[in-house]
């Protein structure tokens, strides 16, 4: 019974220390970088994505601070999702009306962390160009299926939450992760002959 009076981020974990509550600076710290990948999938720009991001941020801070801190993380990535997509389609009505100006020359690279403790030199350049691989590959998935990955696989959420997240239906969600899984797959084996 009184575990039901103490509120539910500051609940005992197992090793009986209080928690202290979640600060949106911390939640906000621990979500960067994933967030960023996230949004550097979706506009194929490290600059938009930076843009997306901090808006992202900024109107997750000045709307929804002093929602409890277990809505953040959700909230957070409809945001981005919602932001993404005006981005696309803004992307869209810029491409038509200035048809003959070309913006190559922001192109995003992808950053690949390499494990320093690995075993051996061949284990690791082998590692670092499977992540590489598919990194050009996650790229190569539609806008949906990209996100749908994303959020799943790195960010962990269910079927429930993604179909929240992406404003789709939990069919949907199970539609595109399903796709997205084929073909990283197919693309993985055929470039490194790994069966999976």
């Amino acid at each position: 019974m009184e575990s039901e009076l103490i509120p539910e981020h500051k609940q005992y974990a197992s090793d009986e220390k209080l928690l202290p509550p979640l600060t949106m600076e911390v939640f906000l710290a621990d979500i960067e970088k994933r967030a960023y990948h996230m949004a550097a999938f979706g506009t194929g720009s490290h600059a938009d994505a930076l843009d997306l991001l901090q808006d992202s941020m900024i109107k997750l801070v000045t709307k929804y601070q002093e929602k409890p801190a277990n809505e953040w993380k959700p909230l957070f990535y409809k945001i981005l999702q919602n932001r993404i997509r005006d981005w696309h389609r803004h992307q869209k009505v810029k491409n038509v009306l200035f048809f003959w100006k070309n913006d190559d020359n922001d192109e995003w690279l992808p950053t690949v962390e390499v494990d320093l403790h690995a075993d051996t030199p061949e284990k690791n350049m082998n590692k670092t160009q499977q992540q590489q691989a598919a990194l050009v590959h996650l790229r190569q998935l539609s806008s949906k299926q990209q996100q749908c990955f994303l959020l799943r696989s790195w960010e962990g959420f269910s079927v429930a939450e993604t179909a929240n997240v992406m404003g789709c239906s939990q069919g949907s969600v199970k539609t595109h992760y399903f796709r997205a899984v084929t073909k990283l797959r197919a693309m993985m084996e055929d470039d490194h002959e790994i069966t999976f």
